[in-house]
């Protein structure tokens, strides 16, 4: 596990665009489990520099731009919530672990995710870009 003190700003970047941060396993279920309705998108955070230099900052961009967004946000800490982390990686099956990832459910169904190396190479524009896209798309 990070020292929270040192992940506590990567936490911030989120829960300051109003993610909630799910921690544990029964978080994560509550918010996504079989009743689930609307969209829920799902941000794996951690402390690589992608998720620093492109994944945060893109993401960012995309709720700034879109007119359309999810319904709610959250995220989950690679490292340090693992509990959170597993599940949910389990609901993103058949996709392998990936941190940091992306990935957006409507009405409890995977409909889009994003992997560390569609993250990795790419700025912030590029990824907000392909956000809005989707959003634009699986968004109410």
């Amino acid at each position: 596990m990070y020292p929270e003190e040192l992940i506590a700003p990567m936490r911030a970047e989120l829960s300051d665009l109003g993610f909630q941060e799910f921690r544990t396993a029964q978080q994560v279920e509550a918010h996504l489990g079989e009743d689930h309705t609307g969209t829920t998108f799902v941000v794996v955070n951690s402390v690589c520099g992608c998720a620093a230099g492109a994944a945060r900052p893109g993401v960012r961009y995309a709720l700034e731009q879109s007119s359309k967004k999810p319904n709610s946000l959250a995220t989950v800490f690679a490292g340090n919530d693992r509990e959170a982390v597993a599940k949910v990686r389990e609901l993103v099956l058949p996709y392998p672990p990936s941190s940091p990832a992306m990935a957006l459910f409507k009405d409890g169904e995977l409909v889009h995710f994003i992997e560390r190396h569609h993250i990795e190479g790419r700025n912030a524009k590029m990824i907000g870009d392909h956000l809005v896209e989707v959003f634009e798309h699986f968004c109410d």
